[in-house]
């Protein structure tokens, strides 16, 4: 059986491991340049910055084996207590240590799919197509598979109940390091909710200092289509009121996270529509951890294989 997996994300990765695992033959789709979804890391002048998720926690069997496999081939290591990981030397190097091995095709936006007698087809917004899946599954945000699904004229009930909140993320670079944080600091009122000094963290320079910066929630959706130019003064002034650092950075730029945070989960473990063979997966089935969109992948990888054992 052969399954095209659209998201590269901690949920895709772990939905192709397993099928893998299974003797499924998997192919993933992914719009980026690399893999990982929100772990991410931008590399700009010789400068490197987790601009999407800053750790990751293991509470269950499942990931807890997987993060010491990690932790043994050096790609994660703890930063601040045992309980948070990073990847090393970018949060990006989780992601990758998982995608080894893997035919992913990278800069691919699906835009479409269709179904015929020899099986599922995707085309993307590049003008490519991919045929004979005998499934798809999607391991992407809700709120973009939905509309994805509708356009072909289909659906998976109850994937539409996730919410998500949008996040904007501040990167600053200075010249000394941010008074008063050790390594990072939370807030509960305002337009900031997370700084971090990525610099601290296992395996990065620490002779740059590198700040990230995550706008609230109500700030982020109040502010989400301004251009980045726009929104970056604001928030780095926030930033000033917060920490009262009124250094000039020598690095400033904005990212933003539509689908960043999520406030209400779907409440299954994933969704599979066995018929027509299409599932979808993520942290908003169970909640906004990276564990939860791994536990996620895992949960719609033995859907797929128990109905093809039952099959």
């Amino acid at each position: 059986m052969k399954t095209a997996i659209v998201g590269a994300g901690a949920a895709g990765l772990a939905c192709a491991g397993r099928l893998r695992a299974a003797g499924e033959d998997v192919v993933l789709f992914d719009k980026s340049r690399g893999v990982g979804g929100r772990m991410a890391t931008r590399r700009v002048d010789g400068l490197s910055f987790d601009h999407g998720a800053q750790f990751f926690t293991a509470r269950g069997d499942a990931f807890r084996e997987t993060v010491s496999g990690l932790v043994a081939a050096g790609a994660c290591a703890s930063w601040g207590s045992d309980e948070r990981s990073v990847g090393v030397p970018g949060m990006t190097a989780v992601p990758r240590a998982l995608a080894e091995g893997f035919e992913i095709r990278t800069e691919h936006t699906v835009s479409g799919l269709r179904r015929d007698a020899a099986g599922w087809t995707l085309s993307t917004a590049e003008g490519a197509e991919a045929g004979g899946f005998d499934r798809v599954v999607f391991a992407l945000p809700s709120p973009q598979i939905v509309p994805l699904l509708a356009a072909s004229g289909y659906a998976l009930p109850g994937i539409e109940s996730a919410v998500y909140a949008p996040c904007i993320a501040l990167l600053l670079a200075f010249e000394r390091p941010v008074p008063g944080i050790a390594t990072e600091a939370k807030f509960d009122a305002g337009a900031i909710v997370w700084i971090a000094r990525n610099a601290t963290k296992p395996g990065r320079d620490a002779a740059r200092e590198t700040v990230v910066v995550h706008a609230s929630a109500d700030w982020s959706r109040a502010h989400l289509d301004l251009e980045p130019d726009a929104s970056k003064p604001l928030l780095l002034a926030a930033f000033r009121d917060a920490t009262g650092f009124a250094d000039a950075p020598t690095y400033a730029a904005v990212h933003r996270w539509r689908y960043a945070l999520v406030e209400t989960p779907a409440g299954a473990p994933a969704f599979f529509d066995s018929e027509l063979g299409v599932g979808a997966c993520g942290d908003w089935c169970i909640g906004g951890r990276v564990e939860a969109a791994f536990d996620s992948g895992l949960a719609l990888a033995a859907m797929i294989t128990e109905e093809g054992a039952a099959a």
